[in-house]
């Protein structure tokens, strides 16, 4: 079964439900489980080296104040304390995230994916660092296991841009509108973090190969904002 996942690594809902997915397939004792990484943007047009903080932000879109924007993020960081993630949302730097997306499709050629994917979202919410940043995202790759100089030059290049918008292209064909957004086996869809149980219900019919519907949209986030 393959598992097709589109994400931003600055979707702190994507985080969460990549823990929710992993906890269901365990349970279920699946291991005939491929999970792929699928590229998606919130915001396109986010900055390298962005000038303003998380809160001020969110506070500038949503006309509040840096403190109820805030307030406004504490229930993200409630949820994802439960699944085991401690965020640390005073720390993100909301830099663009596309260098980040090139490096996934790196990694995914060396089969490094998830170890990589894994770094750069407790990169983006528990270290504060800047997604954008070559030497950080040359780090977060070798921590993984890829080669530095192999790293540094595909960083130098544009290469894997075009898989990137290609990924981007396809969730506009599917109807993707907001992350994360899990796709069974190209049959079956589940968008949103949605609870382990709603997962292992999907994983179990997908292997027995039931017909199931789309599940009602769980916690996401989209060009417009987190909900």
């Amino acid at each position: 079964m393959k598992v097709e996942v589109w994400s931003d690594y600055a979707c702190p809902f994507c985080y969460i439900g990549k823990k929710r997915l992993e906890k269901a397939i365990e349970a279920n004792g699946a291991t005939n489980v491929e999970v792929e990484f699928k590229s998606f943007e919130l915001d396109p047009a986010a900055p390298e080296t962005p000038t303003m903080g998380l809160y001020e932000i969110l506070a500038a879109k949503y006309g509040t104040s840096v403190e109820q924007a805030r307030s406004m993020s504490q229930g993200v960081v409630d949820s994802a304390k439960t699944d085991g993630l401690a965020y640390e949302m005073d720390r993100v730097i909301p830099a663009n995230t596309f260098k980040a997306h090139r490096l996934t499709q790196l990694a995914k050629k060396h089969d490094k994916m998830d170890e990589v994917s894994e770094g750069l979202f407790q990169a983006y919410f528990m270290n504060g660092e800047n997604l954008n940043d070559d030497s950080i995202l040359t780090r977060i790759a070798t921590e993984a296991g890829l080669e530095t100089a192999t790293v540094e030059a595909f960083l130098a290049s544009d290469e894997s841009s075009d898989e990137v918008r290609q990924e981007e292209d396809m969730a506009r064909e599917l109807g993707v509108t907001g992350v994360p957004f899990f796709v069974f086996d190209r049959k079956y869809a589940i968008s949103g973090a949605q609870p382990v149980e709603a997962f292992s219900q999907v994983l179990e019919r997908v292997q027995q190969e039931q017909k199931v519907e789309i599940v009602a949209e769980g916690d996401a986030c989209g060009v417009d904002g987190c909900n």
